[in-house]
C-alpha cells in the first residue's frame, strides 16, 4: 500500500512538529512517532475507523489533540488533513476534491 499526503496535510504536520517541539525539546520528536504509530495503524486496518465525510474515515490520536483525516484510493492511501481539535470542523473540506 502506498502512502500520500495532501501538501496541505504536510504542512499540517510539520507545523504540528515545531509547535510542540518549541513548547518543549523532544516533544515534537514524541508527537512525531505518535503520527508514525497512528500511520502504520491506519495501513494495517485502513477500514478499521469512522467514516466522518463521503469516504473519508478519521483516526484520532491517543496522546495529541489531532485528528487524520484520510481515504482510501485503490490500493493507496491518502492522507487529507492533520487537524488539531480546536481547528472549525469544516476547513478542510476544500481537500475532498484533491
Amino acid at each position: 500500500m502506498k502512502l500520500t499526503y495532501h501538501p496541505d496535510a504536510e504542512g499540517e504536520l510539520v507545523e504540528a512538529v515545531r509547535f510542540y517541539e518549541g513548547r518543549e525539546p523532544g516533544l515534537g520528536s514524541r508527537f512525531l512517532r505518535d503520527f508514525d504509530a497512528a500511520i502504520a495503524a491506519i495501513l494495517a486496518a485502513p477500514y478499521r475507523w469512522r467514516v466522518v465525510e463521503d469516504d473519508v474515515r478519521r483516526l484520532v490520536m491517543r496522546r495529541f489533540p489531532y485528528g487524520i483525516y484520510y481515504r482510501q484510493e485503490g490500493d493507496d492511501i491518502r492522507i487529507l488533513v492533520v487537524k488539531h481539535h480546536s481547528r472549525h470542523p469544516d476547513y478542510w473540506k476544500y481537500r475532498l476534491g484533491s
